[in-house]
């Protein structure tokens, strides 16, 4: 007999901050992560990472979230074997654009959501077309993990790890052969 959902036991906690309104005004710091850190983006050699034509549409992708969202502005950002580090900020969120009714306002849940979406999407259709690397359930991990920058020290301490994160691979927790 299979186990019954439990929501006790079943439940995920969420890994955001608690009353947190994540459509505010901000800069953030995100992490996304390929489904068991599967090196599917690309290559590192001597520090420096070389992306596949998977990492470049991740890249291609990231770069159009202002074109989606007209309030975001990114920051620094790095494509690594299997994950991506990006720094992105919410502007005036309550402008008015296509994508957007007057009034509503887009959280960090929504834009990522939305980017791993299409990335998701876009790799479905390599699987089909262009021999890539079929997964098994899904491409991302579920979640993605994300940090409130809330002063320029930080802001310089976190973009300076983005920018080095290469040439650190080898001591990063996410680091596989």
């Amino acid at each position: 007999m299979k186990n019954q959902y439990n929501p006790k036991k079943h439940h995920r906690r969420s890994i955001r901050l608690k009353d947190y309104d994540y459509s505010q005004e901000g800069l953030y710091f995100i992490t996304i992560c390929v489904q068991n850190k599967i090196c599917l983006f690309g290559n590192m050699a001597e520090g420096k990472m070389t992306l596949n034509i998977v990492g470049e549409m991740i890249k291609k992708e990231w770069l159009k979230i202002p074109e989606r969202f007209p309030n975001t502005a990114l920051h620094e950002y790095v494509v690594m074997p299997n994950h991506f580090h990006a720094i992105i900020e919410i502007l005036n969120n309550q402008i008015e654009h296509r994508e957007q009714p007057q009034g509503i306002a887009l959280s960090m849940g929504d834009i990522i959501g939305a980017f791993k979406s299409i990335v998701t999407n876009e790799y479905i259709q390599g699987v089909k077309t262009l021999d890539w690397k079929p997964f098994n359930i899904r491409l991302l991990q579920r979640n993605y993990w994300e940090h409130i920058i809330r002063n320029t020290n930080s802001f310089l301490r976190i973009s300076d790890y983005i920018i080095n994160n290469p040439a650190n691979w080898k001591d990063d927790k996410f680091y596989m052969e």
